[in-house]
């Protein structure tokens, strides 16, 4: 500002101008905390919960390097390094089972991450309101069953005597003699991919059905208006209405490619499918834990979980950059 500005704004050349004081950046933060402190209140258990039980064990991940053994403290344990790593490594059943885990996990986001959004997009177009909650209460109600018991079911849909999908090949002319869907390797992935469908499709299409309803209805009405069917609106409006859920809950699968659980897998299994069925945490479990190689076993888990986070964080920065949708 010069001075013949500064004179004719009303301040003389001799005159300095205060500067204002910068304002406080963290008295927002702080003055949201005390509106809402009994918000914090309620969330402060379930923080300490995580931290106790998520963050503080990670200091077990020392044992990756030692060469544990339980009757020892931990300051008298031997240090081996990167010798659990190489060991890893340099197992050719480790890429068997890596090969597994990526190959069920792909499936799975493939058909258990599209079936719930197809499931949920269908269910939204049914009229009846009755016909329609009664399908979707029994379409979640497998998700609060045990995989024991699914195991079991299975087991007895897919058995060679008696088993109603052998039988109705057979009475289809498909095959000419039941198959042992259980006792070839080849099919364990399609079976367990199905079981899992059949048994969380209805629970993960609740968010989906939580989304559609947040749409505004008046989009549909001005659908209808404009002569659009209900195929176009679904395309148009449902679909687009949806993405950002769509696009968070895609993220968070793929950061969960190689950390897929064993429950699915331990309770499918059996000797003759093995080669197909072992999984990560399975490898972990039997060849770190059950034998007492607790190290062993303590490395396979961090490099699962490891992979997971850079998985995470991959599957992030690509759809916060082609998307523009992210989780952080």
């Amino acid at each position: 500002m010069n001075v013949k500005a500064l004179t004719e704004s009303g301040v003389t050349a001799n005159e300095s101008v205060t500067p204002r004081p910068p304002a406080k950046r963290n008295s927002g933060f702080w003055k949201s905390v005390l509106q809402q402190k009994y918000l914090y209140l309620m969330s402060l258990p379930f923080v300490i919960w995580v931290f106790i039980f998520s963050y503080v064990p990670i200091w077990g991940w020392l044992m990756a390097f030692q060469n544990y053994k339980p009757v020892r403290s931990f300051s008298e344990q031997k240090w081996v390094g990167l010798d659990n790593f190489r060991e890893l490594f340099q197992d050719e059943r480790f890429y068997l089972v890596l090969r597994n885990t990526l190959a069920m996990s792909m499936l799975g986001l493939i058909f258990g991450f599209v079936v719930p959004i197809l499931f949920a997009v269908m269910l939204n177009e049914l009229r009846g309101n009755v016909f329609k909650r009664s399908v979707q209460t029994i379409s979640y109600l497998p998700h609060f069953v045990s995989w024991v018991v699914v195991g079991g079911i299975v087991y007895k849909t897919l058995a060679i005597d008696g088993g109603i999908v052998n039988d109705l090949l057979l009475w289809m002319n498909v095959i000419d003699e039941p198959i042992q869907f259980m006792a070839k390797g080849k099919y364990f992935w399609g079976v367990l991919t199905a079981a899992d469908i059949w048994k969380e499709t209805g629970w993960n299409a609740i968010i989906y059905l939580a989304a559609i309803t947040g749409i505004d209805k008046e989009l549909y009405e001005a659908a209808k208006v404009d002569g659009a069917g209900r195929v176009k609106q679904m395309f148009n409006i449902t679909l687009p209405g949806i993405r950002t859920t769509v696009m968070v809950l895609l993220i968070m699968n793929i950061g969960h490619l190689v950390g897929i659980g064993f429950e699915k897998q331990f309770q499918l299994q059996n000797n003759m499918v093995t080669d197909y069925s072992e999984v990560l945490d399975l490898y972990a479990l039997k060849y770190g834990i059950q034998i007492g190689r607790f190290s062993y076993g303590t490395a396979i888990s961090m490099f699962t979980s490891v992979v997971s986070v850079i998985l995470l964080f991959t599957a992030n920065g690509l759809m916060k950059k082609f998307a523009k949708e992210s989780i952080m």
